[in-house]
């Protein structure tokens, strides 16, 4: 007679399985006491509002500082420093970057709406109360009496995290689409633009964290730029392209050359472009290329540098490829030369998308090098305006005219033992945790902080995936239940069959 307790002995294994997985998880007291290092938070303060600023009323602009960057329609803040407790529900990271809008010019030169929100940081629970709020320091000129207020850390906003779990997990931190709600304290450092209570864009972040015993070195520690990944690129999926760039064919310690790297975003409002609705695309760094957010750098320079003359003659690596609807641009080979006050920068140039021969050592841009005198083993330009060339235009079609121009250029040239390269901007890895889906910002709001300049209504924040909830848990319960069932059944089928096998032979 077949036995049947290896079969009850599986039943009941699947059944303990089963209720492990329906209870919530536990959570991992090693967990406790983690250090955010490395990340970003993308935010458009609020849409109406820029496009009031930059409207036909205002007729402003607005301004990055600090590293900030822009995606999209939002402003990325990056090199986040903190601390996460999953176990309690605690979480702080603090950005680095700001932004700075102005408007309303007058005769003098100032201006009558001049705002600055900067180094953003997010709390989750503790003096919060379970809560979220979004801080930030806030400069701002009064409306009416035209003083100027600053104060570090203001709560700006609060955050609704409805829904959001923070207490389970360990791993990277991403929060997408929270709703953020302008606070009364907010409001002042706002200049009165807005009351309190008022809607503002929802705030995503992904921030890395790791066990304190654990934590690395600063990724942005000085010296120590983020190099552990091949490639980062505006848009994921794309083509990372081929080569292998092009050598200067010198010696890195020639000149006195310790190391060097060149920092440039091409332009921003091309990096928007290419991004944007119409080429609807992005880019792919490689061949050492990095992600600053705002910028990209060329690293490992190699080459020839004259203290005395004030001389620099570099190639660096690295390779950014832009691609998108009738776009196809690379630009690697980048190398700088500074004579006589005057820097240029090359870089060699293939347009796939045109179908035109590569070009080498392409004259992009011009730039002013009056100090490139070394101080404490470093010799640097920190950015400095660029132009855009003749040849240089002809890189970007007809989109760009000669002198135009293009984004800042830093530079920097080690030839000290104890100098260091500037540290690079710190976005941390693209975090996938789920988090609840974004919710849409005030669609009836259409004027600007003066009820006037209508701005179209804000657009949705992207959806994003949910963490599991019960009708998940359920799903895997039903099928436990259904498997057990089933084995269940076998265990009487067997039962019976033996039994009716028994009755046929006469037993």
């Amino acid at each position: 007679m077949l036995s049947i307790r290896p079969v009850r002995t599986f039943v009941l294994a699947l059944l303990v399985a089963l209720a492990a997985a329906l209870l919530p998880p536990v959570p991992d007291a090693r967990a406790a006491g983690r250090t955010v290092q490395g990340g970003r938070l993308d935010w458009g303060v609020k849409s109406s509002f820029l496009s009031y600023v930059t409207g036909p009323v205002a007729q402003g602009s607005w301004a990055l500082t600090g590293g900030a960057a822009t995606t999209g329609s939002q402003f990325r803040f990056h090199s986040a420093t903190g601390s996460y407790d999953p176990g309690a529900g605690a979480f702080r990271a603090a950005f680095s970057g700001g932004v700075r809008f102005v408007g309303h010019r007058k005769a003098d030169g100032s201006h009558g709406l001049d705002l600055t929100i900067a180094r953003p940081t997010v709390r989750i629970g503790g003096g919060d109360s379970g809560g979220g709020t979004l801080h930030a320091d806030m400069t701002s000129r009064a409306r009416g009496s035209g003083t100027f207020t600053t104060a570090s850390q203001v709560p700006l906003a609060t955050l609704d995290l409805s829904g959001i779990d923070v207490t389970v997990g360990g791993g990277p931190v991403s929060l997408t689409g929270v709703p953020a709600t302008l606070t009364a304290r907010g409001a002042t450092a706002f200049a009165g633009y807005y009351t309190a209570g008022t809607p503002l864009d929802p705030v995503s972040l992904s921030v890395d964290v790791t066990a304190v015993d654990d934590a690395p070195d600063a990724p942005d520690a000085p010296g120590k730029p983020r190099e552990t990944a091949p490639e980062r690129s505006g848009r994921p999926g794309q083509d990372s392209g081929q080569g292998s760039g092009r050598d200067s064919g010198r010696r890195a310690d020639e000149g006195g050359i310790r190391d060097a790297a060149v920092d440039w975003g091409v332009r921003r409002t091309y990096r928007e472009y290419v991004t944007g609705p119409v080429a609807q695309g992005g880019w792919t760094l490689s061949d050492g290329a990095l992600d600053g957010g705002a910028l990209f750098r060329f690293p490992r320079g190699k080459g020839s540098y004259d203290s005395g003359k004030a001389t620099l003659d570099a190639g660096f690596a690295g390779r950014v490829r832009f691609t998108g609807t009738g776009l196809d641009l690379t630009l690697s080979g980048v190398r700088v030369e500074v004579a006589d006050g005057k820097g240029t920068l090359y870089a060699d140039v293939v347009d796939s998308a045109e179908g035109s021969p590569p070009r080498d050592a392409v004259p992009v841009v011009t730039f002013e090098a009056e100090d490139l005198t070394p101080k404490n083993g470093l010799a640097a330009l920190t950015e400095v305006p660029t132009k855009l060339t003749s040849q240089g235009a002809r890189t970007f079609g007809t989109r760009y005219a000669p002198g135009t121009e293009m984004d800042p250029l830093s530079l920097a040239v080690v030839v000290g033992a104890g100098a260091r390269l500037p540290a690079l901007p710190d976005l941390g890895s693209d975090a996938t945790t789920p988090a609840r889906p974004g919710a849409t910002a005030d669609a009836a709001d259409t004027g600007g902080p003066y009820g006037s300049s209508p701005a179209p209504a804000d657009a949705a924040a992207p959806p994003s995936s949910s963490p599991p909830g019960a009708w998940t848990y359920a799903a895997i319960g039903a099928g436990a239940i259904a498997v057990a069932g089933a084995a269940v059944f076998v265990v009487r089928g067997r039962r019976r069959t033996e039994a009716d096998t028994a009755a046929s032979d006469g037993g």
